[in-house]
């Protein structure tokens, strides 16, 4: 089936690109667990758009709940005593990013964060500071050795996040993508051979109107995974009843 373009119409605004973002991460999450993983690895998604916190609903009090009894059975409430700081002297602007993404872990000998596939927001392409923020969450990914896959197919906004991951990683510009490329797809598995750190990865165009490639998931340096893009959006496409 060939990609779509969930950010104009005739699919956009009558369907909402958040609603198919979670969807597909969820559908790679299920093939990743029903059909790639083996023992001791367990795919979970993460779909985020937005503040990641909300002050107004940090804490919910359940006012549901009986109050707890008395020792001569009278119930009585008990109620924290609220702290109330004092205004920071400081206050400064901050970035956080959109978060649809599979992660993969390791549960054996305890959970270990393995692998991410990170599904590109448009709010990760929006202003210099969100890129960069998206760049640096995946660099710190590579950076522990973490298997990363970024997929983009915004079309409402043109940039290139590898690109942007490679200025964080501080890599020489012969290893960017050509910039009239913002549809793409890039797997990377970080790895040691013979003493020597190196990050191997695998760039793909994408287009609109063309399918989605096979893409090697790193687990680690010996296990890499094919994550099927093309079959998890033909999935999500018929679960969500897109032409």
């Amino acid at each position: 089936m060939p990609l779509l373009d969930h950010f104009h119409g005739p699919l956009h605004p009558k369907r909402h690109w958040e609603s198919f973002h979670s969807a597909w991460a969820s559908s790679l999450a299920d093939a990743l667990n029903e059909q790639l993983l083996p023992e001791n690895y367990f795919a979970e998604e993460l779909t985020h758009a937005g503040p990641s916190v909300e002050i107004d609903v940090a804490t919910v009090e359940d006012l549901a709940a009986p109050p707890p009894a008395a020792g001569d059975g009278v119930a009585t409430v008990s109620r924290p005593q609220v702290w109330v700081p004092p205004s920071p002297p400081l206050i400064m602007p901050a970035t956080f990013p959109d978060h649809f993404e599979v992660l993969v872990f390791k549960s054996e000998g305890g959970t270990r964060l393995v692998a991410a596939i990170e599904l590109v927001s448009p709010v990760n392409k929006d202003r210099a500071e969100r890129r960069r923020t998206f760049a640096v969450k995946c660099a710190s990914y590579l950076v522990q050795g973490i298997g990363l896959i970024v997929v983009d197919v915004v079309t409402s906004r043109r940039a290139n996040l590898h690109n942007e991951i490679l200025r964080v990683l501080e890599k020489e510009e012969g290893l960017f993508l050509p910039a009239e490329v913002d549809l793409y797809a890039v797997a990377y598995r970080p790895l040691r051979r013979e003493d020597r750190d190196e990050i191997e990865f695998w760039p793909f165009s994408l287009g609109v109107g063309q399918p989605l490639p096979v893409l090697p998931l790193a687990l680690h340096a010996e296990l890499v995974l094919p994550v099927d893009f093309e079959a998890a959006y033909i999935d999500t496409c018929q679960r969500r009843r897109l032409p």
